[in-house]
């Protein structure tokens, strides 16, 4: 074996030198500075073993790295940050050929002539602009992220080419780009002061943004809306529509949402009887075909759920699409579903009743009425029921939840939509604007019709612009309300920024201007505050927190609309008749938790019947699986699996530790920690009392807990019902605990870190 003191490396730039282990020594040295329970003699010993003659530089770097993400543990986790300080170092130097970053007004310059970055951003500020935000810039906070950050941003976030992998940027440089690209077409009297505090905000992870707007706002591709909700009529003209917008919008990062629930089942007449329809099956195959057609650049893959009502005359052959039994020609396994139930629905099975199910071409009526009106809904069913002429089938409700909860069960992802609470405690009037559908990841509800042409002016799609609050960095509520004016004005400043593939989609959402803001970082957020999931002790907390971000996202939505106008489709909303979101919850959630309303909503109530509202919804509450790995946050509101997380993704396995793991260690409750799913859905209840869309929230089962290690109906069902109860919108995920350690829990990314619409 050779002496490594002979050893030849090979540098960046082709020039072949000794290789010299001090050098090496004094990078991990520099690397672990201020950092615990981190050696650096074992990162250099594990590296060295792997050197030989003729090595790149870069390969040492790489090497390094992998040394010092191998060692990340539970009980050692700031090597986190002593393999993400070395990846920047590597990052910069492939980027820059050098550690110091550039100035900013010549990167700018360099990437614009690249072709990498959009030209407008050159034109519209000056170079005393430039200097000014240069020295806002702290490219020291590309130090404080975690190994898990700054691959995710390696893989998905900095502008590069993604066929070579070739990076042209550091972070600090994305978050300040954004912000100077959303807030460009302000006043220059104002412009700066908000793109400084912007970028403040987000650079230091109080605000964080979704997939597309930090991997593509600065780029020449302007379509930033993580999800978009597509609704298909029942004729050829509208699924081909349908179909063509799937692909417009999958191919530029959106997650996609589908309701065909109006499409006719197997057999229906067409023509009069002139041919017999082939259902809903072939349709969907080809929806799926549409969302698999492109990988969004490599960004991530496209994704869709796809929605129709529990009583479709197919449901049963429709629940089973998902599961591995069957063959291809009756199993659609690449879509995931949405299966829309109301109060009727419930009602049947707790009374033992039958469900019956029609085809939707055939009562119309009682189709749009299951969103728009219950009363209306369970008048038509009943004499529907009733009517002879009318096909038809009748089964046992409690066989048809069972079957639904079977698959929901089996595969993970059959997820419920509560269409009725969707309406009635929702931000828009259902009768001028009902809610028909959700998006893939089941925390939006915007109104939609549908198209028949792709290129008409007839129809809605409805987009949904996303960002969070990181409750983990937050240290008061009061902070809200100034990171709720920022985040509102640079979401809506995105809607104009914007370009938009399908003219419907822009009409609608530059009339109804919709936002979703949500959390990130509840977990630790909780621990932080010594309460946890299950016992009741963080119901208070809660309240007054989703109390404070939808009071403040409304008075900052508010105060823009004095400024620039509400909305054109302010009238569709219930704000615009007075209604808050305090008025429409559903009472029962006051039997959990009765904390009172701190804040001045009466107050609001007449500053927003005076001004309006510049967005028709503010929040929404979604997974945020990458965004959060950012941050080194816990993800959305869910608990943590583990104190150490195993990511699996395409960009490779990330060990992810959970903030202040060390000073918390006993404060967090971990999944399966949790003795059931009661506690939960009853946070997830208060939350949803003030979030006028919904929440992406799961349901989570240990079989070891049960006798026989198996969940029992019973149980599935009895949880659906908690959560129709407390007012909770959407179901997304339902989790099976497999065995796995939970001290270091192997998660792979789900549909909206991989396929969509992560934020």
């Amino acid at each position: 074996m050779q002496n490594r003191d002979e050893m030849k490396v090979i540098k960046r730039d082709g020039r072949s030198e000794v290789l010299d282990l001090d050098k090496v020594h004094k990078v991990i040295q520099w690397a672990a500075r201020g950092l615990e329970n981190v050696s650096v003699s074992q990162v250099e010993l594990a590296s060295r073993l792997q050197f030989f003659d003729g090595i790149r530089t870069d390969t040492i770097h790489e090497t390094l790295i992998k040394a010092a993400a191998d060692l990340i543990s539970e009980h050692t986790p700031d090597y986190q940050y002593l393999a993400a300080r070395l990846s920047i170092l590597h990052l910069r130097k492939i980027c820059y050929g050098r550690f110091e970053p550039p100035r900013l007004a010549d990167h700018l310059r360099r990437l614009t002539g690249m072709g990498l970055y959009d030209r407008h951003v050159l034109t519209d500020y000056d170079e005393n602009e430039l200097e000014v935000l240069n020295a806002q810039l702290d490219h020291s906070r590309d130090l404080q992220l975690a190994y898990a950050a700054v691959k995710q941003m390696e893989g998905k976030y900095l502008v590069q080419n993604r066929v070579d992998r070739r990076v042209y940027e550091t972070p600090q440089f994305l978050y300040m780009l954004v912000s100077m690209c959303l807030f460009s077409r302000y006043p220059r009297a104002q412009r700066l002061d908000y793109v400084k505090a912007f970028y403040d905000a987000t650079s230091l992870f109080k605000i964080s943004l979704p997939t597309p707007i930090m991997s593509g706002v600065r780029t020449p591709l302007r379509q930033f809306s993580s999800c978009v909700l597509i609704e298909c009529d029942d004729s050829l003209d509208s699924i081909n529509a349908t179909t063509s917008a799937i692909v417009r919008y999958v191919s530029q990062r959106a997650g996609i949402g589908i309701n065909a629930g109006r499409i006719r089942a197997l057999g229906s007449a067409i023509r009069r009887g002139a041919a017999q329809h082939t259902g809903c099956i072939p349709f969907f195959k080809m929806f799926q075909a549409a969302v698999k057609s492109c990988s969004q650049g490599g960004v991530r893959g496209g994704a869709a759920t796809l929605f129709y009502p529990l009583w479709h005359l197919e449901a049963e052959s429709l629940l089973v699409l998902k599961n591995n039994r069957g063959v291809e020609e009756n199993r659609i396994r690449h879509l995931d579903y949405g299966i829309q139930i109301n109060r009727l629905m419930y009602q049947r099975l707790i009374e033992g009743r039958d469900i019956t199910l029609f085809s939707p071409h055939d009562v119309p009526e009682l189709y749009d009425a299951f969103f728009t009106d219950q009363v209306a809904f369970e008048a038509l069913y009943l004499r529907h029921e009733a009517d002879p002429a009318i096909r038809k089938r009748a089964l046992p409700a409690v066989e048809l939840f069972s079957l639904l909860m079977q698959e929901r069960a089996s595969t993970g992802r059959i997820y419920i939509q509560n269409v009725d609470h969707c309406n009635q405690h929702g931000a828009f009037d259902p009768s001028r604007a009902p809610i028909r559908q959700s998006n893939l990841c089941m925390e939006i509800t915007l109104p939609t019709s549908p198209m028949n042409d792709i290129n008409g002016k007839e129809g809605e799609i409805a987009l949904c612009t996303l960002s969070a609050f990181n409750l983990g960095a937050i240290d008061d509520l009061a902070e809200l309300a100034s990171l709720s004016r920022l985040v509102v004005r640079a979401l809506d400043a995105l809607l104009d920024y914007q370009q938009y593939p399908v003219q419907v989609a822009r009409d609608a959402t530059l009339a109804r201007r919709s936002l979703g803001v949500g959390v990130i970082n509840y977990a630790y957020y909780l621990a932080r505050n010594g309460v946890r999931y299950s016992d009741g002790s963080a119901l208070a907390l809660t309240h007054q927190t989703f109390e404070a971000i939808q009071f403040h996202l409304l008075q900052a939505s508010m105060e823009l609309a004095r400024e620039q106008g509400a909305c054109d489709a302010f009238a569709d909303t219930r704000y615009a008749t007075g209604e808050l979101p305090i008025d429409t919850y559903k009472r029962d959630v006051d039997a959990v938790c009765a904390e009172p309303l701190h804040l001045d909503w009466e107050g609001l109530r007449t500053d927003i019947a005076r001004h309006g509202l510049r967005n028709s919804t503010l929040t929404a509450l979604m997974p945020s699986e990458t965004s959060s790995q950012i941050a080194n946050a816990t993800n959305g509101i869910e608990p943590p699996r583990g104190l150490v997380s195993v990511k699996q993704s395409k960009d490779g396995v990330l060990k992810q530790v959970v903030p202040e793991l060390q000073a918390l260690r006993s404060q967090y409750e971990l999944l399966w920690q949790m003795p059931g799913n009661e506690g939960y859905l009853q946070l997830v209840g208060v939350m949803q009392k003030f979030v006028d869309q919904a929440i992406s929230s799961n349901t989570n089962y240990d079989p070891g807990r049960f006798a026989g290690g198996k969940v029992p109906m019973k149980q599935l069902l009895k949880d659906l019902l908690i959560a129709y109860r407390l007012g909770i919108k959407t179901l997304y995920y339902h989790n099976t605990r497999d065995g796995a350690d939970d001290a270091s829990t192997a998660v792979t990314e789900d549909a909206c870190a991989s396929g969509a619409c992560a934020i």
